[in-house]
């Protein structure tokens, strides 16, 4: 039996919290285990042929994948927080990038390489003398629009809330699968 891959890793959780269990029962101390690391996907397209569609459901912050009609998996992701919400509606994937940088956000740091601004706009933010705007990576990029939205890989710090300036973050270790899978013309709908 073909399992997905979120569920492998949920026995190796599984296996983990039954040894941290064992210790506490002989006496041993948790504070050393580490806490179990939230699913953020399943896949179920390794042997599935076709072309994709994407659905993302921004109240749910999930995307739903189907491969040639099939259900093959899904993901959390990451969308635009307030001030920056992503728009919902039917779009296709119009340019694929494996190793794109942002122009627009990044990290300013000094001349010393140390950073003095996390969260920067190059639109208005400018470093100080002697420093450099560091531009935010936005591995496996896939355009959506004309105006900057994309799906990418990117750190979801908590999972089911929006966090990005408007772009779908997706899974970084996850995001290789689906770059790998879609092509320009992808559609990719968002709903709320």
């Amino acid at each position: 039996m073909r399992r997905p891959i979120s569920v492998m890793i949920r026995l190796g959780v599984l296996a983990g919290a039954a040894a941290g269990l064992s210790a506490c029962a002989t006496g041993g101390s948790q504070r050393g285990t580490p806490l179990a690391e939230p699913v953020l996907y399943e896949w179920y397209g390794a042997g599935m042929d076709g072309p994709a569609a994407i659905t993302i459901s921004l109240s749910k912050q999930r995307a739903e994948i189907m491969l040639g009609g099939q259900y093959a998996g899904w993901m959390t992701v990451a969308t635009g927080k307030d001030g920056h919400s992503t728009p919902p509606g039917s779009y296709r994937i119009t340019e694929l990038i494996a190793d794109k940088y942002s122009s627009h956000y990044g990290r300013l740091l000094d001349a010393e390489g140390n950073v003095v601004d996390e969260d920067a706009d190059a639109r208005k933010d400018f470093p100080p003398p002697g420093g450099r705007f560091d531009p935010a990576p936005m591995p496996y990029w896939m355009r959506l629009t004309n105006y900057g939205i994309g799906m990418h890989g990117g750190y979801i710090p908590h999972p089911g809330s929006p966090a990005s300036k408007g772009c779908i973050r997706m899974p970084k270790e996850f995001a290789p699968v689906i770059f790998e899978r879609v092509r320009v013309g992808t559609p990719v709908t968002i709903i709320r």
